[in-house]
Formats: C-alpha cells, structure tokens, sequence
C-alpha cells in the first residue's frame, strides 16, 4: 500500500500563498502517485475555542469528525501555515485544540505522568512561511512555532516530523522567487 497523504491548509484565506504551496505539493506527490487528501480548516465550520478545556466533553462538529477521519486515514500530514506573531494563526491552533483531543491523539495514563501517543507511525512535514528571515527566528527568536508544532503537538502525539520546510522572507519575494518556492514545494510533494 503506497502512502496516504493529507495535506492540511492552515491558513484561513485558500486564495493565499500557503494555499499554492499546498496545491503545489499535492501536484507533486500525486505525479507520484501517492494518494492524496486536502483539507482546509478555514473553510471548515466549526468553534474553535475549548470553551471549558477538557474538564468537560464538547462535542465535535461534523467537519471536525471528518477531520478525524481524514488524520486516522493518513500516513503522512503535511501542514502548511503562515507563522503570525512567532506561531501558528490562531484558526490552526483551534483545529489543534478541538480535535487532537484525549482518546484520539493522546491518552494519560492512570497515576501515571505518562501518556499513550495515540497517533505513533504517522510522519509529518511542516511548510511555512514567514517575513522574518529563518536565522532570526532560529537564532533570536529560537522558533517558537516550530517548537510548538514538532514538539508540544506532533510529537506529543507519536507523529514523527521528517521535516520543517520555511519560506521566508515572504515581504521580499519577487514573483521569480516565488515561482521558485512553488516549484519547490512541487518537489517535496514528488519526493515525500
């Protein structure tokens, strides 16, 4: 069985930047013949606010189960986001927040600090832009959006990151720069 890729739009306008990196990558994994789905949490309906945390149940919306679905079908997720204020925008974060939930994508153990990672054997890859350049986010700011993605989400959960592609910085690109990026994300979709 070849890989099952759900490449996930986190940018809520899908006339963006990241939108086009996103199709791109899909172009070039299905070239490839890798099976494909796209998923555009702007364009899902659903509350992104955990009104009351996990201290009681809040039940999902239907595109939120969709999305469920969509990531328990997926061997490899590819997110693609623009990075605001040093991380992910905040419709991205509510996605995260509502349905990477206990039992799904993680579970605590009993009298434990342990937990299940309920979502292990998948792989990930991050796309994402950005204005600021990548040594400045990386050195000064010390890529707290990255950290946050990798780390405290996917990796939290058993996804293993094979890569955090940056396009940056996105303020300066001319249009032969980003035919450049686009041709890129092409063949990142083509070479998984």
């Amino acid at each position: 069985m070849g890989e099952r890729v759900l490449v996930i739009l986190g940018h809520p306008d899908g006339k963006s930047l990241c939108a086009s990196l996103g199709k791109a990558y899909v172009e070039g994994a299905e070239s490839a013949g890798r099976e494909v789905r796209w998923l555009e949490v702007g364009r899902l309906d659903f509350d992104p606010i955990l009104h009351h945390g996990y201290r009681k149940v809040q039940p999902l919306e239907s595109d939120l189960l969709l999305a469920q679905e969509l990531i328990t079908w997926a061997t490899h997720i590819v997110l693609v986001y623009p990075t605001w204020w040093g991380g992910m925008p905040a419709i991205l974060k509510g996605f995260f927040d509502r349905v990477f939930l206990p039992g799904f994508a993680y579970q605590y153990r009993n009298n434990s600090p342990f937990w299940d990672k309920l979502l292990k054997g998948k792989t990930a890859h991050i796309l994402v832009t950005m204005d600021t350049p990548p040594w400045y986010y990386r050195l000064v700011n010390r890529a707290p959006g990255h950290n946050q993605t990798r780390r405290t989400i996917l990796e939290f959960t058993g996804i293993r990151v094979r890569k955090i592609t940056t396009f940056s910085p996105v303020r300066y690109a001319d249009s032969a720069k980003l035919a450049k990026w686009l041709e890129k994300a092409k063949r990142l979709g083509r070479n998984g």
